[in-house]
């Protein structure tokens, strides 16, 4: 299945550029888990399969797209987890030295959206990954169990201000993790650990790479991630980028393409309403 959160927080399954809502999951009110941690968590739970009653369908282009899941009680990413990438930013440590690190869930931003650069003076880089997304509680979980906790995958871009701030507060301003454009279920594709996606700039190939080349797989990542804290339904781990990344300006554009989803996750770039940066970096 591919499940989308779209409009004011309704969900719907997406099929041939259509989507399904599921009337029963509702919009999402204020105060309110999301429908799309409500039908996770329901799946998890074994409460419904593939045969809830939908209506529409209704064109993909004719709703707005919102990040997957909108409200994430957390998300985990990876630091230095293709060699490549530690090569070209002569790291001398990787993710296994490294752990993982938090990024703010208000950092979401979904399909169709604008990425906004916070500061006039300061470079900014796009990072192409593949995230997965927990469909069941987990905690110290072994990595062959792992992926029995991941209710799918999908694209995100975790944006970043290059710079010596601390990782977290670099990668969590508002708008800098681009996410969707939906959720594609593990049963869709033969091995979420081979994956291959693309991340151009304007139409240009940036990076190239697959889920195999980890330096930590998707089930090495959930699996640790599991031992800091309990994961919950909805949880998003974040796979960490290969080379390519470079710097994003104003009026650029950014496009995720992985294996399976689809469908592209595309944002633009804008400097609207930036300031100097308050910090040395």
């Amino acid at each position: 299945m591919r499940v989308a959160s779209f409009n004011d927080g309704r969900v719907g399954f997406v099929k041939d550029g259509q989507v399904f809502e599921v009337r029963e999951f509702g919009a999402t009110r204020s105060g309110q888990l999301s429908a799309m941690r409500r039908l996770i968590e329901g799946w998890g739970n074994g409460e419904w399969g593939d045969d809830l009653p939908l209506c529409g369908p209704v064109p993909v282009d004719a709703v707005t797209l919102l990040p997957p899941v909108p409200d994430p009680t957390k998300i985990f990413a990876a630091p230095v987890n293709y060699r490549d990438h530690q090569v070209e930013m002569n790291e001398s440590v990787q993710v296994s030295g490294l752990g993982l690190f938090l990024k703010a869930p208000s950092s979401l931003v979904g399909h169709g959206g604008q990425v906004q650069l916070p500061y006039t003076d300061r470079r900014f880089d796009h990072e192409g990954e593949v995230a997965v997304v927990i469909g069941r509680r987990a905690r110290n979980v072994s990595k062959a169990d792992a992926l029995h906790h991941v209710f799918g995958y999908t694209a995100l871009l975790d944006m970043t201000m290059r710079g010596g701030e601390d990782r977290s507060t670099r990668k969590s301003f508002e708008t800098f993790t681009p996410m969707g454009p939906w959720i594609v279920t593990l049963d869709e594709v033969e091995d979420v650990e081979d994956l291959k996606f693309t991340c151009r700039l304007n139409g240009k190939v940036r990076q190239d790479a697959a889920t195999s080349s980890l330096i930590w797989g998707l089930a090495d990542l959930v699996a640790y991630a599991s031992t800091v804290t309990t994961l919950e339904p909805g949880d998003v781990i974040t796979s960490g980028t290969p080379a390519g990344v470079g710097p994003v300006v104003e009026g650029d554009s950014i496009k995720v393409d992985i294996e399976g989803i689809e469908g592209s996750l595309v944002v633009d770039v804008t400097a609207k309403g930036a300031v100097p940066c308050p910090t040395s970096g």
